[in-house]
């Protein structure tokens, strides 16, 4: 078994501020949109909570945006090569093969992780929509529902407060479900828990025969 170094300490930070954070989004929006329904906290305190986590994943993704930016990393890891398209749809649906019959029949998993390439070709995609487009989008939609007035000239390019609070809260359903199928995914280790102890401590263990190609 061999160690490869995989997560940097600002990552592994970054990833886990990110993760409780979502995770009491979640739960403070679902207050907030079921509020005759949930009774989890006071709809007062789940504003409250919701806005100050708010902030946090705004400063959070400008640190991990600084972070890839400066180290050059981000063309690496979350852009997928579109200027190579036959070859990454190739590696794509041999992930996808993977995933949907290989990974029961004891198939090797054909993408074996690197520092600079971190990503499936599946994972690179799905990264590259949430971070580049979905992450900021949430977080304009959140600003305007948080302070309509300060922030009404992004209401109305937004088209309105009825489509600002829909893509909110559409977006927010969608990460609910990107919560559990990111859960799953992190237990396709060699073992149940190697994904999930990697982001503690940085190396992520990889199987000999994988290293030798």
């Amino acid at each position: 078994m061999k160690k490869v170094y995989l997560h940097p300490l600002p990552v592994r930070i970054w990833h886990w501020i990110n993760a409780l954070s979502f995770i009491v989004l979640i739960i403070t929006g679902l207050q907030i949109r079921l509020v005759d329904k949930i009774n989890l906290m006071s709809f007062e305190s789940a504003v409250k909570i919701h806005s100050w986590l708010g902030f946090i994943l705004l400063a959070n993704y400008f640190i991990w945006l600084c972070y890839y930016l400066f180290t050059g990393k981000i063309f690496k890891i979350y852009i997928p090569p579109f200027w190579r398209p036959i070859e990454f749809i190739k590696k794509a649906f041999n992930q996808a093969k993977y995933y949907a019959y290989g990974i029961m029949v004891g198939d090797k998993n054909p993408h074996h992780p690197t520092p600079d390439s971190k990503f499936n070709p599946l994972q690179q995609v799905f990264y590259f929509i949430i971070m580049i487009f979905c992450i900021p989008l949430q977080i304009l939609t959140g600003l305007v529902l948080w302070d309509p007035v300060q922030f009404g000239w992004l209401e109305s390019l937004m088209g309105g407060i009825q489509i600002v609070s829909l893509i909110h809260n559409g977006l927010w359903v969608f990460y609910g479900f990107f919560l559990f199928v990111h859960i799953y995914l992190s237990t396709l280790g060699h073992t149940p828990l190697a994904h999930i102890i990697a982001m503690f401590t940085g190396y992520e263990e990889e199987h000999e025969e994988h290293t030798e190609h």
